[in-house]
């Protein structure tokens, strides 16, 4: 799977997951999902709860991930663990 790239909100209930698709060909359709979560409980105790899932143009998702941060978001680890 693709390196995922993880954005958590200042209040720290909301987190966003950054992943390129990695089924579109290189250099001609570049897409991301952009994954937004909820956290529910403790930060940590519990995987924040799916919401939404979108997929765009790496260049617009690379947009959005630049205003996010600018807008008071923080790097963060991953949150959400792949099922083994």
């Amino acid at each position: 799977m693709a390196k995922s790239h993880w954005l958590i909100n200042s209040k720290k209930t909301e987190v966003k997951r950054f992943i390129k698709n990695d089924k579109c060909i290189d250099g001609i359709f570049e897409f991301m999902f952009i994954d937004t979560g909820k956290i529910v409980g403790v930060l940590g105790e519990n995987p924040p709860l799916m919401i939404t899932t979108v997929s765009l143009d790496i260049d617009l998702a690379r947009e959005i991930y630049a205003r996010l941060l600018s807008q008071g978001w923080m790097k963060t680890k991953e949150v959400w663990r792949e099922e083994s």
